[in-house]
């Protein structure tokens, strides 16, 4: 064959095997760049801004589990509330029974075998009552004779009462009652009063004249 001819255009290899090293070296050497080091000032603005973040964690860590503490305790106050005032309606519509077992047990009067029966069963089932109220926790507030609590009584009426301390009770026209410390009734009383003073304004009556 003749080293004169043509070696066709296609045929021709065109790569420079040196280029390809040379730039495969450069991009090499631009992926090993190492970036400069920060600044010392750099350093203690990042570490600056870890700290907050740090902090801002831990501020959100803590209302958490505050947050939790005070959800575990407003559930455990509304598990034991609802244990204890479970019966309130109940109690509450029990209480008129109760004054009508007394009423009838008051008027009851004579000594006649039939009256005397009704008041023994009257007794008896008055009793069964204060047994299941003391069972559940139910609690009877007769205050004849103690100071007014605005708590716990209603003041039906205020007057002047012989024998009887100013603002205590002189009598209980209907009982109250409470539920585990709760008020379920209050009762209705009627309250003393001090002895009203003459008017400075009023005549002088010579009794010698």
């Amino acid at each position: 064959m003749s080293t004169d001819q043509e070696i066709p255009a296609n045929q021709v290899n065109t790569e420079n095997p040196e280029v390809t090293e040379v730039s495969a070296a450069s991009e090499a050497a631009e992926s090993e760049r190492v970036a400069p080091e920060p600044t010392l000032e750099e350093l203690k603005e990042q570490l600056a801004q870890a700290e907050k973040r740090a902090q801002e964690n831990w501020d959100k860590a803590v209302r958490a589990q505050a947050e939790m503490e005070n959800m575990k305790r407003r559930t455990q106050r509304d598990l034991e509330n609802a244990h204890k005032f479970a019966l309130e309606n109940f109690a509450k519509a029990l209480l008129p029974v109760m004054d009508s077992l007394e009423l009838g047990l008051q008027a009851a009067g004579g000594d006649s075998p039939e009256v005397q029966k009704f008041r023994e069963g009257s007794e008896l089932t008055i009793k069964q009552f204060e047994s299941v109220f003391a069972k559940f926790n139910i609690v009877t507030i007769d205050p004849m004779g103690q100071p007014f609590n605005a708590e716990q009584h209603q003041a039906m009426a205020m007057q002047e009462v012989e024998g009887a301390q100013p603002n205590t009770v002189a009598n209980v026209f209907q009982k109250g009652y409470m539920l585990n410390g709760r008020l379920l009734r209050p009762a209705m009383v009627l309250v003393a009063k001090g002895a009203e003073k003459p008017s400075g304004n009023a005549p002088i009556i010579d009794e010698q004249a």
